[in-house]
């Protein structure tokens, strides 16, 4: 088992930035984590210039939040393809780092193959690069485990798209967590007929639920996070959604009460879920429950920190249990051997 790691040290439980200090202790038998995740356009040259200088200052800025006690727990990244990512995960501070899959990851057998068309640019010429996904944690990262999709459509067919699931040991949870981070298939960026990025996007959603379905532990709770290219596009976001194996935070929120977990519809009428590419979801866990209290878009024009063509999206969610019949978490040593790469520093363990 491999993850990737920064040398720095894991802090204290976090708050979300730009909120102040005013969150009550969780009571016995509940926790709270904070998931940030975030498109940060770490294309590579041509695709994008001049991004180094805007990558190092999202890793800043996630420094300075360290500062102050309020980073997010986990950072999901998205379109980190750049060499400079490096960089952002160890000013960030977080100890532990994943990245997957890679360029040469191949999807698993039996995945469904798009309908034969004519080719759209950029289809059948390989993969050029890796998935450009990244999981960062203050939390020991136990598994990952990953998936390229098969289906693709147009530009986006040159990087290896997929999912990866990061199996999280928080010491004040006594069971672990799994996260999942994933990047869709775009519509437009893509440069190939509208129909054909639909047919490759529903695909690759059938295939996401198939990958967590299998990947997940049935006893976990499961936070999701990602680009999912769905602004706008019903015919996205609806496809097979009853077969969800997660709900989505701002539909949850749209039907609940809580405080500050997000509105429903804008002036136009538009629901909550097509108004951004970027969504988070979330399942419980044999005996414990996952909850989202609180939802809000950080790295924001108005803050003057857009550091990319997407906003950051920041979910805290609560988790409870029965203390009663679910004993406390574990004490995990871990057996650490460093080797130092491209990407940082690798590190495996065992228990």
């Amino acid at each position: 088992m491999v993850v990737l790691a920064t040398l720095a040290m894991a802090t204290a439980l976090t708050l979300e930035p730009g909120e102040p200090n005013s969150f009550d202790a969780p009571p016995a038998g509940s926790a709270e984590i904070s998931v940030l995740t975030y498109n940060v356009r770490g294309l590579p040259w041509p695709i994008a210039h001049g991004r180094a200088e805007a990558l190092r200052k999202i890793g800043e800025e996630l420094a300075f939040l360290r500062s102050q006690g309020r980073q997010p727990d986990v950072v999901l990244i998205q379109e980190g393809f750049r060499d400079e990512i490096a960089g952002l995960v160890k000013a960030s501070g977080y100890r532990y780092w994943a990245q997957g899959p890679d360029r040469s990851e191949r999807p698993p057998a039996g995945a469904a193959d798009p309908e034969p068309g004519r080719p759209a640019l950029g289809e059948g010429w390989g993969k050029l690069t890796n998935g450009g996904l990244h999981v960062l944690s203050d939390a020991p990262i136990t598994e990952v485990l990953n998936v390229a999709y098969r289906s693709c459509a147009g530009l986006d067919c040159l990087a290896n798209k997929g999912a990866m699931l990061v199996r999280l040991a928080f010491p004040d949870i006594p069971v672990e967590v799994d996260v999942v981070n994933t990047h869709m298939n775009s519509r437009r960026a893509a440069r190939a007929p509208a129909e054909r990025t639909l047919q490759a996007h529903n695909l690759q959603t059938e295939e996401l639920y198939a990958f967590i379905n299998r990947a997940r532990a049935q006893d976990a709770p499961l936070l999701i996070g990602g680009d999912f290219n769905v602004r706008n596009a019903p015919d996205r976001y609806y496809h097979k959604a009853s077969a969800r194996p997660f709900a989505v935070v701002s539909e949850f929120c749209s039907q609940t009460l809580e405080a500050g977990c997000g509105a429903s519809e804008n002036s136009e009428g538009q629901p909550a879920w097509l108004r951004s590419q970027d969504l988070q979801a979330f399942g419980g866990g044999g005996q414990v429950e996952v909850r989202p209290v609180r939802a809000q878009a950080v790295f924001t024009q108005q803050e003057r920190l857009r550091f990319s063509d997407h906003d950051g999206y920041l979910v805290r969610y609560r988790l409870t249990w029965n203390p009663q019949t679910l004993p406390p978490a574990p004490s995990r040593a871990l057996e650490v051997r460093p080797q130092f790469g491209k990407w940082g520093v690798k590190v495996s363990w065992k228990y």
